[in-house]
């Protein structure tokens, strides 16, 4: 249940208020994953939550904290406190910012820190005073799941109700065939009360959400649709989805993955982010320019572009999201922005007419990503865009997945390895303002290169038995 507070003393009469026997405090690390620890309502300390801080181990947490020098402490945010979903104690809820122990200083690591910097940054330009991001973030329902990686063997296996192939016995005939789930009512779409589960305890924990839905890939994919907010509370609201989703799955016996392409041939989950800046109550992507969009959005447009592969390095930020990131999925690759069209990387909504519904969809993005940094990165190079006055070129209307076409555009590159290097070389624009810092980067290159590149790279594929054992 959302409690709508403000200050730390508005949270502690909600405690006495709500009969809050336990307070969960969580953060995020660079991979974008949640972390929490628990305590008793007596132990919990409103000088120690919001002022002193919380401690925990740093070291024991991916990219923070060295070993002799683990020592960290937690702030919450009283703004992000309800009672937690899916604690069946009453247990109230706070997302933290990690600092310095010894000098209280803001963690440079700390992916929400580095949400809140990029606002900062932006108010500090004059060119906008807010940044609206509304994510559309897929992902699958499987009813099971299994998978095992070693040094002599490796394998993984789903199964779903709604699948052609339906390991289950029997099926009930109404199987989803490959890319048919677009839109099918029941019985195909055999989610329906699941998701509408999902979207009442989302409301009930201060989510907007304007809509659910079945898409397009066979096997339970699924879609929740929140409304827009700013930028920082948007990715608190993605680490909240994605905690929401899962557990409620897990109450039906089911299981929730974010993965960008756990099926072949199939349709990945995409994470389309829809982006509008506002100042002074008025928008400013609104204009007389293609689209209905002004000649700001235009050079915002031109930013992302320009800094595109350097950007999926935190927008698409895993080995399998260059498994989505092919041409014929719906999964733009072609570096082009056009109005309607889905196969550029950036698409110019045409449903409404207003000017406050006018705004920029960048359609590469997936709900792999670490929110708060892949929502930082964007608006770092939309704002590269404006301060540069980068044009875009012209828009794109053809299909640009035909085979034809493909031969003279320019496409993303492939693989989480490319795009590390490019941001290697491409990362001035993230570092304006000490938003990203040359540690987070160099950090980050770091741990994906050892932990996700080398760790596919390095192992035998079970295809490659199929293709090559009997050379």
């Amino acid at each position: 249940m959302a409690l709508n507070c403000k200050t730390p003393q508005d949270v502690m009469a909600a405690i006495s208020e709500n009969g809050i026997q336990m307070v969960d405090v969580k953060f995020t690390d660079l991979y974008g994953q949640w972390h929490h620890y628990t305590m008793p309502v007596e132990r919990f300390s409103a000088d120690s939550a919001f002022e002193e801080g919380m401690g925990f181990d740093g070291s024991s947490i991916r990219g923070f904290k060295t070993i002799e020098a683990s020592d960290m402490n937690l702030i919450a945010d009283p703004t992000t406190a309800i009672i937690d979903p899916v604690c069946a104690m009453p247990t109230l809820s706070l997302v933290c910012n990690v600092v310095e122990v010894i000098t209280g200083d803001s963690f440079s690591r700390d992916p929400r820190t580095v949400a809140q910097k990029s606002v900062d940054y932006l108010l500090s330009t004059g060119i906008a005073d807010q940044i609206y991001i509304g994510p559309e973030a897929e992902f699958f329902i499987f009813d099971e799941v299994y998978y095992h990686t070693g040094q002599y063997s490796s394998g993984y296996g789903v199964d779903s109700a709604e699948a052609p192939w339906n390991m289950g016995v029997p099926g009930t005939g109404h199987q989803i065939g490959y890319k048919g789930g677009y839109f099918p009512v029941a019985p195909y779409d055999t989610l329906q009360d699941i998701r509408s589960e999902m979207v009442r305890t989302m409301i009930d924990a201060g989510i907007d959400v304007e809509v659910h839905h079945h898409e397009v890939a066979t096997a339970g994919q699924c879609e929740i649709d929140m409304r827009f907010s700013p930028l920082v509370q948007m990715a608190d609201h993605v680490q909240l989805y994605k905690y929401i989703t899962k557990n409620v799955a897990k109450k039906y016996g089911k299981t929730v993955t974010f993965m960008p392409k756990p099926l072949f041939q199939d349709n990945g989950s995409g994470m389309h982010t829809h982006q509008s800046l506002w100042k002074d109550g008025q928008p400013l992507f609104a204009g007389d320019k293609y689209a209905g969009l002004s000649q700001l959005a235009l050079w915002y447009i031109g930013g992302i572009l320009k800094h595109i592969n350097s950007l999926l390095a935190f927008s698409a930020p895993t080995t399998n999201s260059y498994r989505r990131l092919v041409p014929g999925y719906e999964a733009p690759v072609v570096v082009a922005y056009s109005a309607r069209n889905r196969s550029a990387a950036i698409r110019i909504p045409t449903y409404s007419n207003s000017p406050k519904a006018k705004r920029i969809e960048f359609r590469c993005p997936d709900p792999a990503a670490n929110p708060y940094l892949a929502f930082a990165a964007m608006l770092m190079a939309g704002l590269d865009g404006i301060k540069n006055q980068i044009d875009p070129g012209g828009p794109s209307e053809m299909d640009l997945f035909e085979e034809e076409t493909l031969k003279h555009v320019t496409s993303v590159h492939g693989s989480l390895d490319q795009v590390l290097t490019d941001l290697e070389e491409d990362h001035a624009y993230l570092l304006e303002g000490g938003v990203f810092t040359a540690d987070l980067l160099e950090t980050y290159i770091s741990q994906k290169r050892v932990a996700d590149v080398d760790a596919v790279r390095l192992r035998p594929h079970p295809h490659e038995y199929v293709l090559y054992y009997g050379i």
